[in-house]
């Protein structure tokens, strides 16, 4: 039996706001917006090449806006992700990459999977980790 993870909510407190910044500076792309009265509205969004999506709207969640914390976007290239995000209006902190001794200021060096992290949060404070693995150079 497989056990697809296919859907996050994410509770957001402006749902046109955060429309906005997952696609407009994140780049995920728009699936689904439907209205179905005042008091019901599902955004469903998902990140480019990914099989899973994240939702937000109204009358969907009754979580506290902001209270997501650690949802990995994994990415082949840490740097180059990160550099499209700042490229794109997004605060994205310093990469970081944890040794022996402590978590150290960059990208790991030998690019291991799973090495090397960043930090973003949207409007609300809900708070991304991007994460390297399957590292591929710049062509």
């Amino acid at each position: 039996m497989d056990y697809l993870l296919e859907l996050v909510l994410l509770p957001v407190t402006d749902v046109d706001q955060a429309k906005s910044f997952y696609t407009e500076n994140v780049g995920f792309d728009l699936d689904v917006d439907h209205q179905a009265g005042p008091d019901f509205r599902v955004v469903q969004l998902t990140p480019p090449g990914s099989a899973c999506s994240i939702a937000f709207g109204l009358g969907i969640s009754d979580a506290q806006p902001g209270s997501v914390h650690g949802l990995h976007l994994v990415v082949t290239d840490i740097d180059a992700a990160r550099a499209e995000l700042i490229e794109r209006g997004v605060a994205v902190t310093e990469i970081r990459h944890m040794t022996p001794d402590g978590w150290v200021p960059g990208s790991d060096p030998e690019h291991r999977d799973y090495g090397s992290f960043a930090d973003f949060a949207d409007p609300d404070g809900n708070l991304w980790v991007l994460q390297e693995r399957g590292y591929r150079p710049p062509v």
